[in-house]
């Protein structure tokens, strides 16, 4: 189905690119954990979603269509303009590749959470890979 060039503007300014369903899911995962970090840090490479200071790591919440992961949900290509699809993720990848050597460069250690991770059936796989990228919580202040 073709839409009206009008109607399809409307659907991709509603397209967030901050505070997404998933990124909100790994926000409050991490917060339940015990975790605190800093969101889009605009002054480090690629804006990274997620950031701790103290522990030089940051933490990308990827879609699997706009980031082109091998999943069957990045896996899937739009009919209509495939061309164009296939050129923008490319980019975003690029980008994406990119904004890991640079953050590497700089010493900070990066991770990235693609959007399938979060289904029910691999949230406890995604709950362990992120302890055992940020490492432990830090023991609570005792008054």
């Amino acid at each position: 189905m073709t839409l009206p060039d009008e109607m399809r503007s409307q659907i991709m300014r509603a397209v967030r690119s901050k505070d997404t369903k998933p990124e909100l899911a790994v926000r409050r995962l991490l917060h339940a954990l015990g975790y605190r970090y800093r969101l889009h840090a605009k002054g480090l490479p690629g804006s990274p979603d997620l950031v701790f200071l103290r522990r030089r790591k940051v933490i990308f919440v990827h879609g699997c269509f706009w980031h082109g992961h091998d999943c069957k949900r990045g896996a899937r290509r739009p009919k209509s303009n495939s061309d164009y699809w296939q050129a923008k993720i490319a980019r975003n990848k690029a980008r994406d590749a990119q904004s890991v050597d640079s953050l590497k460069r700089e010493g900070w250690e990066s991770m990235t959470v693609w959007e399938c991770e979060l289904s029910s059936a691999q949230r406890q796989g995604l709950t362990s890979r992120l302890i055992n990228f940020l490492g432990p919580t830090a023991t609570p202040r005792r008054f």
